[in-house]
């Protein structure tokens, strides 16, 4: 019997830390083991492509080997991104296409001017390929996933260490760093996957709804082309009709500036609230077989690192969709004002992009199921309907009035009945009034005392008493008030 029955050999009698093998095993370190890449791929949402496989897996390698600045890799989801949308056909914006992107949100700013009392931008329009899209705006991605990112890794990491038997802890070695990098690691590829393929959906900076790009106004050329396929619409009429969307969200995103926080602050909001169930991850990683990608697969499918959803998130989730829709309805109406009559498609488009908007497509759906966050403005077609009555009443100056304070913002019970919005809002704004024209009077000496039936009263040699005024005439403190007086 040896002294360590337990210690792995690569052969040569040199002992190897079991962890560490385990893992170099499972991450490629010798042919992936008995592990099939392409159901390791498959069961971990990743693209099953040999070649692309092969890089993604030599750099987590590296990656997991060395120290990371927080629980979450971000630079591996930076370079899984570029990879994943360098995947498909994404050619470099050519001059021609640049100088059509740059006309058509020009016009675009035309045709918005006499439909909204929100100024123009000025901002200069650019045409971004899809790697062009993942570089500015990783930044933000970084910043509405990091605090569910953070609880994902660090409960996968606090869940392995658990679970690990004593006798393993002793001999991890070297393999500490890779252990506590694990997490961070996968989380990494998946959000690198979900933006990548995002990349090859989205056709503006802001087609998401949320201004992704501070200050920037994009259209995405070759996803507008594939966003045209199978529409008998004329390529330009869907560059400018995409444009004037575009034109809208950055007109309001400019010229609102407490939006773009405010939208951001509650999806920050919502993610920091994120509960992840570690009872799961625990089994999770208890019953794990390395080897049985099929398991893997079947963990991963049962939702294990989705985040639950607590009633408190559930309505900041409600306000957060509240909020989207009413961007997203304001950006209808406008698009659809400043379109119906320079553009013979426009009705058309606008179900369509309606319809996109409010289904997502599968990176979208991908993207959700990895945050648990979903960006869909599925009231949109209510908000549309809001704004629009509101232009019938107020005008459009009294419309966008409504952007100028967050307070002012229409609820989802608005939405639910918008006839009765404006009368809900003269209620309101009456109770408020009447409440600070109360306290004005107050402050201003407007009430007066209740009346003595008897008369005024008067003091003990006759004159009025100056009681009621709130004086005392008498320079020694003394009462000479009604208690004093002859009735």
């Amino acid at each position: 019997m040896t002294s360590k029955p337990n210690t792995p050999s690569n052969g040569d009698d040199s002992p190897q830390d079991p962890l560490a093998e385990m893992l170099k095993n499972l991450m490629g370190g010798q042919g992936m083991g008995d592990m099939d890449p392409s159901e390791l791929a498959k069961a971990a949402g990743l693209p099953n492509d040999p070649a692309l496989l092969q890089q993604m897996f030599s750099q987590v390698q590296a990656m997991m080997s060395a120290s990371s600045e927080g629980p979450v890799n971000w630079q591996l989801a930076h370079d899984n991104a570029r990879r994943v949308a360098a995947a498909g056909s994404d050619p470099s914006v050519t001059a021609a296409q640049s100088r059509e992107i740059d006309e058509a949100l020009r016009l675009a700013e035309l045709w918005l001017d006499p439909v909204t009392d929100l100024q123009a931008t000025g901002l200069i329009g650019h045409a971004w390929s899809r790697a062009e899209w993942v570089e500015a705006t990783l930044g933000t991605w970084k910043r509405l996933t990091e605090p569910v990112a953070n609880s994902i890794a660090n409960a996968l990491s606090d869940a392995l260490t658990q679970q690990m038997p004593e006798e393993m802890k002793s001999m991890m070695g070297g393999a500490s760093s890779m252990l506590q990098n694990m997490g961070g690691a996968i989380f990494g590829m998946q959000l690198g996957q979900a933006i990548g393929a995002l990349s090859a959906d989205v056709v503006s900076s802001t087609d998401i709804g949320v201004p992704l790009a501070d200050l920037e106004m994009a259209l995405l050329p070759s996803n507008v082309a594939k966003f045209g396929e199978g529409l008998s619409v004329p390529e330009n009429d869907i560059r400018l009709f995409l444009a004037v969307r575009e034109a809208a969200h950055a007109r309001l995103f400019v010229q609102v500036p407490w939006l773009r926080g405010h939208l951001l602050g509650a999806i920050e909001a919502y993610a920091r609230g994120i509960h992840i169930d570690m009872s799961r991850i625990e089994d999770l990683a208890r019953d794990l077989d390395p080897s049985n990608p099929e398991g893997i697969q079947e963990a991963l499918s049962q939702g294990v690192f989705t985040p639950e959803r607590t009633p408190a998130q559930s309505a900041a989730l409600e306000k957060l969709e509240t909020a989207l829709a009413l961007v997203e309805g304001w950006v209808d109406e406008l698009t659809a004002a400043a379109t119906e009559k320079m553009l013979p498609s426009a009705s058309a488009l606008r179900e369509t992009v309606r319809r996109r908007r409010a289904t997502g497509g599968p990176a979208e759906q991908a993207f959700s199921s990895l945050v648990g966050l979903e960006l869909r403005p599925r009231r949109l077609r209510d908000a549309a309907t809001l704004w629009s009555v509101l232009k019938e009443e107020r005008g459009i100056a009294g419309r966008d009035a409504i952007w100028q304070h967050p307070d002012l913002l229409p609820t989802a019970e608005d939405l639910d009945d918008p006839q009765g919005f404006s009368e809900r809002r003269r209620l309101a704004e009456a109770s408020d009034s009447e409440v600070d024209d109360a306290l004005q009077k107050l402050l201003s000496g407007g009430y007066d005392f209740p009346a003595d039936p008897a008369g005024p009263a008067q003091a003990a040699d006759g004159s009025a008493d100056s009681s009621a005024d709130g004086e005392d005439s008498s320079e020694d403190g003394d009462d000479s008030g009604a208690g004093d007086t002859k009735a």
